[in-house]
């Protein structure tokens, strides 16, 4: 159960050692660079005109670029660019950068960049090109680097199948002005070119009962209220992606921007080199003195309680926890 943790330790340890074989003028040089970056990085989100924002994007990105030239830069973290997320899989090949430019009140889109490791300490870098609002059905092809369906990614899941290593990006999109959106794509590099793709057959609902029963899915996003708190995450503790479950509180299953936790959880288990759907994670009877789900949902007068329904979700999942803790014991 403690192998995810020694490998993000391991990982942390091998960028450690990698920064602090730099020479001392390479690392002076980046964190002169940095410095700028933070900056242009700060003002993509905050700047007050969309023109002082486009400008800021970039010199932003030539400033990176240059940053990125530095021979053995993939050793250097970056860790104050605060607005920029750089997430590293568990084997250290790559890293991916993402953050977003904020147009106005209504879009943003996001940006993107994957630094390989080489071996000869040379740049190799794959620029990432939003297409999200170009697509209507973005859950339905690979994409490559050239039409990349946009997040700010949190997390990577490394995971093989047939001696293929593929890593499974979580990511957050500032969708529209009343909703968001948290994607699960599966990225992977092409055995000749090299080059990054985005999805494939790795979303199952082979197991389903209702109307996705036996689909398979490119990739697979949820999209909810914008001031709606949601889980959409990875514990390594069960293996499994878990996302909270979504119910519209205006009953208008319709409107996306409705769409609010209730309580439950979804899940996906790899599987024979799939993200396999789990209905229900989670299976609680009531007890004495318990109410139902739907006292979960709404208030004293009928109302949906947000609060009430996030203290639930992070009940829920210390209970199951807990109960599953006896079983893998006995195992």
């Amino acid at each position: 159960m403690k192998k995810p943790i020694c490998f993000f330790l391991l990982s942390v340890l091998f960028c450690s050692q990698l920064q602090a074989q730099l020479p001392a003028a390479a690392i002076k040089e980046l964190r002169k660079k940095e410095d700028s970056l933070k900056v242009y990085a700060d003002s993509m989100i905050n700047g007050l005109t969309a023109g002082k924002r486009f400008l800021s994007d970039s010199l932003f990105v030539k400033t990176f670029v240059r940053a990125l030239v530095t021979k053995n830069s993939f050793q250097y973290k970056f860790d104050s660019l605060e607005t920029i997320s750089i997430q590293y899989p568990a084997d250290s090949s790559f890293r991916i950068f993402t953050w977003q430019l904020k147009k106005d009140e209504y879009m943003y889109y996001q940006k993107g960049a994957i630094q390989m490791r080489t071996a000869d300490g040379s740049l190799k870098l794959h620029a990432l090109f939003d297409a999200s609002m170009f697509t209507g059905k973005p859950n339905d092809s690979v994409r490559t680097k050239r039409n990349w369906i946009g997040a700010i990614y949190y997390r990577i899941i490394q995971k093989e199948h047939n001696g293929k290593k593929y890593y499974t990006l979580l990511g957050f999109d500032d969708f529209s002005v009343a909703s968001n959106r948290k994607w699960m794509d599966v990225l992977h590099f092409d055995e000749a070119s090299g080059e990054p793709l985005f999805g494939g057959p790795f979303i199952s609902f082979a197991q389903d009962t209702g109307k996705m029963k036996n689909k398979i899915i490119t990739r697979f996003n949820i999209e909810y209220k914008k001031e709606a708190r949601t889980l959409f995450n990875y514990n390594p503790e069960m293996d499994l992606i878990i996302y909270d479950h979504l119910t519209s509180e205006t009953d208008q299953p319709e409107r996306k921007e409705s769409y609010i936790p209730d309580g439950d959880f979804e899940g996906f288990k790899w599987t024979n080199g799939q993200w396999l759907h789990i209905d229900q994670v989670f299976n609680f009877k009531l007890k004495d003195g318990e109410y139902p789900r739907d006292a979960l949902i709404k208030d004293d007068n009928g109302n949906i309680n947000e609060k009430q329904l996030m203290e639930q979700s992070e009940k829920n999942i210390e209970k199951a926890k807990k109960k599953e803790a006896p079983k893998k014991k006995g195992n």
